[in-house]
């Protein structure tokens, strides 16, 4: 059975951050315990390449030339690839996919394509063959219109000019999104694009038919406007209490003052924060459970409270990440690889400069059983320990996060002052080499706090008895 996906995205404009970065950023959620690894992909050239999946049988022709990316596949391509998020060798970021879901009517008029391409497919045909985000929508686009695909999905693409969210709303059909400079978007497993603007092509994109799709098949429920969600989208039970309370508490978390009900299908796509945003708020975001709230699992909630509503970051999580690309005119210092192992509440992001040009070595390791050399087993491992013991291992928990996440924003300000002066292999060899010191404190960090916490775990035994003094 292909492994479930639903997962949480954040996108946000270069005018709405607070060092001018634009960023995207989501967690990939499958299953708890289904290992990513971490790797560079070098430059190629390869005569008639192509590309077919492990999974559904698509296959397409590819480029000769293909870019050097980062990705993080998954531990086996049984299901196919899953490469899922990466940057490219000319700054291009890609996190693909956001699982959605089309309503009834939409797929009888234009049904899912069985071999079509898939999430598991569109970082590896599309992120080592683009040059801007804008280049990405439309090659993307093309294939969903040429070949069809198999789900319906959103999709993110950034370069440090601006960021972008593409959806696919039926087998073929498409739309996507400018980000505003000077806003974000959180999405939830909803078709979260709205009104399209078909005289406005710089800040949207679509199918050249969808327009004349929608209305021979009387799609549109609205009397006036093209309306992206109305139309191709759902609003039923499962948004009410999966997805839309996601939305809500990251728009909560980021325009407080604003009072919207907790699963409004109102609520807009894009929005201006209250103030602006950096790389630690969308960490913030990815990693909440609904903090402050009576809906926080690990809350003081009543138990109905606590398991109303699906939280962003949970235990299905494989990885979390953050691609933020700065206003730097080299893209190997520009793009920040922002990389959580496992459940993003009980990791950390360690930073991986979009220029490096391997990972170590444990983030190339683990299968489907726990090993104790794998990067994604690490951090899984420490969040396992934590679970039953939130009260006795919280805070040590959040202790080594705050110091690890301090010890990551020094190392990167040290970094792109010692790399503005560089280029070529002296640059891609610093930025390496500061990359890897990164990852191996993480992991040299909760492999500590794991054996610490092993250590203390044993007082809490069931098999205990305390004898009275008095005998």
């Amino acid at each position: 059975m292909t492994p479930y996906s639903a997962c949480t995205s954040i996108l946000i404009g270069k005018a709405a951050s607070v060092d001018g970065s634009v960023m995207i950023g989501r967690n990939e959620d499958s299953r708890p315990a289904w290992p990513k690894h971490f790797i560079v992909h070098p430059a190629t050239v390869t005569k008639q390449a192509s590309f077919e999946s492990t999974d559904n049988g698509f296959k397409m022709p590819l480029p000769e030339t293909a870019y050097k990316y980062t990705a993080t596949p998954e531990w086996t391509d049984k299901y196919g690839l899953f490469e899922e998020d990466g940057i490219n060798q000319y700054g291009v970021a890609m996190s693909a996919t956001e699982s959605t879901y089309a309503n009834d009517r939409v797929l009888a008029a234009d049904p899912l394509v069985k071999d079509g391409i898939g999430e598991e497919a569109m970082i590896t045909v599309t992120l080592p063959y683009i040059k801007t985000a804008r280049e990405g929508v439309k090659r993307l686009g093309t294939i969903v219109a040429h070949y069809g695909t198999s789900e319906s999905n959103g999709i993110l693409f950034a370069d440090r000019t601006e960021a972008w969210y593409f959806e696919t709303g039926s087998g073929h059909y498409w739309v996507a999104q400018r980000i505003p400079d000077d806003s974000y978007a959180v999405v939830a497993n909803q078709m979260a694009i709205q009104t399209i603007d078909f005289d406005d092509p710089k800040n949207f994109m679509w199918h050249p038919h969808i327009q004349e799709f929608v209305q021979e098949h009387a799609l549109n429920p609205q009397r006036q406007g093209f309306n992206f969600r109305e139309i191709f989208g759902t609003n039923n039970q499962m948004d009410a209490y999966y997805n839309l309370p996601r939305v809500w508490y990251g728009q909560k978390m980021f325009n407080p003052s604003t009072e919207q009900t907790t699963n409004s299908h109102t609520m807009p796509f894009i929005r201006q924060a209250e103030k602006l945003l950096s790389v630690e708020d969308a960490k913030d975001f990815l990693s909440s459970h609904f903090q402050e709230t009576p809906y926080d699992p690990i809350g003081a909630g009543s138990l109905e409270e606590r398991k109303k509503f699906r939280p962003v970051s949970l235990a299905t999580t494989q990885e979390s990440h953050i691609l933020q690309l700065r206003q730097y005119s080299q893209p190997e210092l520009s793009g920040i690889h922002w990389l959580a192992m496992g459940v993003a509440a009980q990791s950390v992001y360690v930073p991986f400069y979009a220029g490096i040009t391997e990972t170590p070595a444990d983030y190339h390791r683990g299968l489907g059983t726990y090993s104790s050399d794998s990067a994604y087993w690490v951090f899984k491992q420490t969040g396992v320990l934590v679970d039953p013991h939130y009260k006795q291992f919280g805070d040590q928990l959040n202790q080594v996060q705050k110091e690890l996440n301090q010890q990551f924003t020094r190392s990167v300000i040290e970094t792109d002052q010692k790399a503005q002066p560089l280029n070529g292999i002296e640059l891609t060899t610093l930025l390496t080499q500061e990359s890897m010191k990164n990852a191996e404190l993480a992991l040299k960090k909760y492999r500590e706090l794991s054996a610490s916490l092993i250590t203390q775990a044993t007082a809490f035994s069931p098999l205990s008895y305390k004898q009275d003094l008095n005998l």
